[in-house]
């Protein structure tokens, strides 16, 4: 599975964004934002703001490792 740092870089290589791109939309400071993408350290608010920076729709599920049931 994909780590929230990776699904943002390859969607920002999609729409030809960059990471500096991106941090001027959150209004944040570039480092700060590759500091995240390094730790892969986002709350749920910060992947919210992010999907919607890129244009795209983010659904966070949870998922039983039990059963596989999704909840």
């Amino acid at each position: 599975m994909l780590s929230v740092a990776e699904k943002t870089k390859i969607l920002l290589k999609r729409q030809g964004m960059t990471i500096a791109q991106l941090a001027d939309k959150l209004n944040i400071s570039r480092q700060n934002l590759s500091n995240k993408l390094t730790r892969n350290n986002f709350d749920e608010k910060d992947i919210k703001t992010i999907a919607e920076a890129i244009n795209c729709d983010v659904d966070i599920v949870f998922t039983d490792k039990t059963t596989g049931e999704i909840i």
